[in-house]
């Protein structure tokens, strides 16, 4: 072990089916989710109005795998491996890893967020080196708060100003963190 956290490029919880991000998966992601204005209400950046947005994101995000950074990984149905519902984005620093995520509307309500931020932090207090793994929403956003909840995750506190979320507002927002640590 070289000491580092890492992800697996694949893996399946009970239910999903998680893969790193390639680049062929831009257009799948731009359909599912990245132009909705509903799903993308909370996230750091706007709904993509074009295809070749999603790409360049998927572009950006696809490097982090290289450098060890970040682990962006696509869902999908165990059931339906070709149909793309979200993403989840853990970055890594040391001691720490901090989560994002994200999915379309049809796979809300069902439990995937829970089953799989649950199993990567689970993954990632197995790991010697990692202490603490993390996350936060906007303090207007309940139910981002209840999949941290249910994956074990305890709200530390608001952090004030923290978080700038362009759909809701053009001034950072208050942000509820939550953790989980060993």
């Amino acid at each position: 072990m070289d000491g580092l956290h890492r992800l697996p490029e694949s893996f399946e919880t009970s239910r999903y089916r998680l893969r790193r991000v390639t680049s062929q998966d831009a257009s799948a992601i731009f359909d599912s989710y990245a132009r909705d204005t509903t799903v993308t209400r909370y996230l750091g950046w706007r709904p993509h109005a074009e295809l070749c947005e999603t790409e360049r994101f998927v572009e950006n995000v696809a490097q982090e795998w290289e450098m060890g950074r970040g682990y962006p990984l696509v869902v999908s149905p165990n059931s339906n491996p070709d149909d793309i519902i979200g993403m989840f984005h853990p970055h890594v620093e040391p001691g720490k890893v901090n989560y994002g995520y994200v999915l379309a509307r049809r796979a809300w309500g069902n439990g995937c967020a829970t089953e799989i931020l649950t199993w990567l932090v689970e993954h990632a207090l197995s790991h010697p080196t990692v202490f603490r793994t993390e996350a936060f929403c906007d303090v207007d956003n309940p139910a981002s708060a209840r999949v941290m909840e249910k994956a074990g995750m305890t709200r530390e506190g608001i952090l004030r100003r923290y978080f700038l979320h362009p759909n809701v507002s053009q001034c950072p927002r208050d942000c509820a963190m939550y953790a989980r640590i060993r």
